[in-house]
This record gives C-alpha cells, structure tokens and sequence, in this order.
C-alpha cells in the first residue's frame, strides 16, 4: 500500500462549525447520491437543516469523522417515530421497537456520509466502531439503499442484521437492526 493510500489515524470528534462547509460539498458528489439514493440540497436548505434538524436536536449524537486530522465524514444517530415508516415497512420485527425506556413509538436510527477520497479505505469500519461505542442504544436501526452493497456490508460487519424493507418511493432500503447481543467490532 503506497503512503498516499494508508490511512493512519480516524477519530470521531464533536461537529465544529468549519465541519459544514465540507460536509456540504461531499452531500453534492453525483456518485455519492446515487449510492445513497438522497438528493443533494442546495446551500441554504443544507445549512438550515443541520443548523435545526441535526445539530439542533438535543436527543441526536452527531460526530465528525476525521482521518489524519482532517474532517471526512460525518455520522449521526436520531430518533424517529415509528408511525413514519409504519406504512414502509415490510416484516419488521416488532417486538425489538421499543427500547428499554418503553420508546414504544420511537425507533433510534444511524446514519453516515464519507467522503468519496474516503470509500475503501477503511474510514467507515473504523469510525462506526468507534460512534458505537459512543450511541449506547439498543436497538438501533439503518435504512441504506439496496445497491449500496458497501454500506449494507458495512452495517453487517459490526453485527447488523436484516429487519424488513423500507420504501420511501419506488426503490427499496433494506431495514437493518442492531440488538445489543449482536455487536460486533467491525474488522
């Protein structure tokens, strides 16, 4: 592996401010929307919805992913209400809904976006590794688009499984939870 491929250090780390700006133009990559299947935003959409929806939700844990001191990513983990994907999902496993603290309406998600510089390097196995130790909760679910082999394969590695399908429109996101027996350390 040459030096300019190797990566040497990936840390999670509070969002600071100077994180957006990146974050914003690694949502516009074509390739990176097709693989999650999320339409990029314009700036001020963008920003709005970090500054409220993200990094204005109390309840979210949201970290910056860095390699060798510089931001390349983010992940965040958010609660949603069941009653949204009710009607998408398909053979779900209803019993594990609810966490421990009686969230009975209440599913905790996790999400992420690298950037391409990124991708089949090992960024996303180590940083997940690291944010799951950080979000405790349990169960805890993933919706990435069915192509996106790699995220999908990403998810299993540190002990997600299969739960049911989402469809949010015409294409399927497999439905995928981690039970707190299930973790894994990723490799």
């Amino acid at each position: 592996m040459s030096e300019d491929v190797r990566i040497r250090d990936v840390r999670i780390r509070d969002v600071r401010d100077t994180d957006l700006e990146v974050f914003y133009e690694q949502q516009l990559d074509p390739e990176a929307v097709r693989r999650a299947r999320f339409p990029a935003r314009d700036r001020e959409t963008f920003m709005t919805h970090w500054a409220t929806k993200v990094l204005g939700d109390r309840t979210a844990l949201v970290q910056a992913v860095t390699v060798d001191g510089e931001t390349a990513g983010s992940i965040v983990a958010w609660w949603a209400d069941h009653a949204d994907h009710a009607d998408q999902v398909d053979q779900a496993d209803q019993v594990d809904q609810a966490d421990e603290a009686g969230e009975q309406d209440r599913q905790r998600f996790i999400g992420y976006w690298f950037g391409r510089q990124y991708w089949g390097r090992g960024v996303g196995t180590r940083s997940l590794g690291l944010f799951l130790r950080l979000e405790e909760t349990r169960p805890l679910y993933a919706d990435p688009f069915v192509g996106n082999t790699a995220s999908v394969r990403l998810l299993e590695r540190h002990g997600f499984r299969p739960s049911g399908t989402v469809r949010p429109g015409e294409e399927d996101f497999p439905l995928l939870v981690l039970h707190g027996e299930d973790a894994q350390p990723g490799r």
